[in-house]
């Protein structure tokens, strides 16, 4: 069935955390890590990717650690999915049509199509705003 990887579900915990943190405060990993309970290495993995995309900054030194550089009414669920996997995609025909072996003659690549577009939508339409609030936070 559909599963997101475990690097996107600490990606998104990870930018859930440091919002929670208020807006320009650095948070080393380890902190991060121990608060949350995953592994440094990957969820270092996770910020580095967040870095690169715009969504998180990294400060160097003995206080270093990661903040956010936006807001979270600015970051969505589908910027974090972007930047640590990619665009995303169901199905093989989302990419690449000619990796399918079976698209011209595929019944469900209008189904396969809307689905995707769906989760999408939801994924654009979700802030990390919206999702704090739903944490009561």
């Amino acid at each position: 069935m559909l599963q997101v990887s475990r690097k996107f579900e600490y990606g998104l915990h990870a930018v859930t955390y440091l919002a929670t943190k208020g807006l320009g405060r650095v948070v080393t990993v380890k902190e991060m890590a121990d608060d949350i309970g995953f592994s440094q290495e990957f969820l270092s993995k996770a910020l580095q990717s967040l870095k690169r995309a715009g969504i998180a900054h990294s400060v160097q030194g003995v206080k270093g650690g990661y903040m956010l550089c936006r807001t979270t009414h600015d970051i969505t669920v589908a910027d974090i999915a972007v930047a640590i996997e990619g665009r995303p995609h169901l199905v093989r025909c989302g990419v690449n049509a000619e990796r399918c072996e079976v698209f011209s003659s595929c019944h469900h690549r209008g189904y396969m199509g809307t689905l995707q577009n769906t989760i999408q939508k939801l994924l654009e339409s979700t802030t990390i705003h919206s999702l704090l609030q739903q944490m009561g936070k």
